[in-house]
């Protein structure tokens, strides 16, 4: 017979056998993988839903419902209040690919793929307030957090008028779009995303048929928008846990090696944790603590710009309705952060300009606390609906 004691340390000795075979913390994130990927995937069907709602609803209306957007700046200005309030760039460019899906303009999206870029930066902005309490630490944080607000908005103030102009951004997004769109309006290579997705946006299409046309149109737009607030927010969380640490081991690895290095490290980053917002909030306490120094970060923080895109992309690959339009706004928008890196970072005279205004701003707002509360308030809200007025009118 086996006493109690014999039992309990044979058990003991498979546990610890059963341990070395598999590593502690491996099935949790095994776990947490198979749920970023099936959140990926809801993600795909949420914009899914918003294209075919989006269609249903408004048939060929799409640009008279979206009448008060064909002002450029009034694109601009539902961009970046849209982002500030939600704070997720990936969740707004998300919900334009499903629109332009559906048949919204992508001339009338493109103003408002850049006001998303804008709005982004509100998160690491507050971020930076978490050191008010010491002048010359606060100075390096506000000014690592604003460096992105100038940056971006140079970037509109080069592009928005070329785009008014010649339509620049919608011409080449529609060419890297033609690479990947065959005549019959399916992504070459990629119908399998569509196929995995079209059982999902099938079945939401069928529930809302007796609501008619209108009233189930909209609802599938509420449920993708709800759905892809759900996804992003729970991938960003899950990302973060599986990636922060490694995330922090490649900036700490990259910034500092040169310009390239942190552009691609900041990409790299942002596109592991799918948060621009969390990928440049990274850099503000190192900052602040005088870990880095700006002209360090600098790249970094144009890298997590162009980082960001993926979402949109990868969104854009499964939607129902037109998907040449879907894919050609998603390419504007990385052709839009990568051009804006090449052209500012490219051009001696510009370069630095972004890293000149933050660190400006940084001494402002250290000297006078009041004036960082104006300046948040100023650029993501009062300007914008400012702007916003003033379009009514043109």
């Amino acid at each position: 017979m086996i006493d109690s004691a014999e039992e309990d340390s044979i058990h003991s000795t498979q546990h610890e056998h059963v341990s070395d075979l598999v590593p502690a913390g491996t099935s949790r994130t095994v776990l947490r993988w198979v749920a970023v990927v099936v959140l990926v995937y809801l993600l795909v069907c949420a914009v899914g839903l918003i294209g075919a709602g989006f269609k249903q609803a408004t048939g060929d209306e799409a640009k008279e419902m979206f009448a008060f957007a064909t002002n450029p700046f009034a694109g601009l200005v539902v961009g970046t209040v849209a982002t500030a309030m939600i704070q997720s760039s990936s969740t707004v460019s998300s919900i334009i690919v499903g629109l332009v899906a559906g048949g919204l303009p992508v001339s009338v999206a493109v103003p408002m793929v850049m006001g998303a870029n804008i709005g982004t930066s509100l998160t690491n902005t507050i971020v930076s307030l978490g050191h008010v309490r010491e002048r010359k630490e606060f100075a390096r944080a506000f000014s690592a957090a604003t460096i992105h607000d100038f940056f971006n908005l140079i970037s509109v103030v080069i592009f928005l008028p070329l785009e008014i102009a010649f339509g620049l951004l919608e011409r080449i997004g529609k060419s890297l779009a033609d690479l990947f769109v065959v005549g019959d309006a399916s992504i070459a290579g990629l119908d399998f995303f569509k196929a995995c997705t079209a059982p999902v946006v099938g079945a939401g299409k069928l529930l809302v048929k007796g609501l008619g046309e209108g009233g189930g149109g909209v609802i599938l737009i509420l449920v993708g928008v709800i759905l892809i607030f759900m996804t992003i927010h729970y991938v960003g969380k899950l990302l973060k846990r599986l990636m922060v640490g490694r995330a922090r081991e490649i900036i700490h690895w990259a910034i500092g090696k040169g310009p390239i290095s942190g552009i691609l490290s900041g990409t790299l980053v942002t596109v592991l944790v799918q948060s621009s917002s969390t990928t440049t909030s990274l850099m503000v306490p190192l900052a602040g603590s005088g870990v880095f120094n700006l002209r360090q970060i600098y790249p970094f923080t144009l890298g997590a710009n162009i980082g960001t895109c993926i979402t949109a992309l990868l969104a854009a690959t499964a939607v129902e309705g037109n998907a040449s339009a879907a894919l050609q706004i998603a390419f504007i928008h990385l052709a839009y952060n990568v051009l804006g890196v090449i052209v500012i970072y490219g051009i001696p005279w510009l370069r630095f300009t972004p890293v000149l205004a933050a660190q400006w701003m940084g001494r402002t707002a250290a000297k006078n606390k009041w004036y960082a509360l104006v300046y948040i308030q100023g650029v993501f809200f009062v300007i914008p609906g400012l702007c916003l007025a003033i379009s009514a009118f043109l």
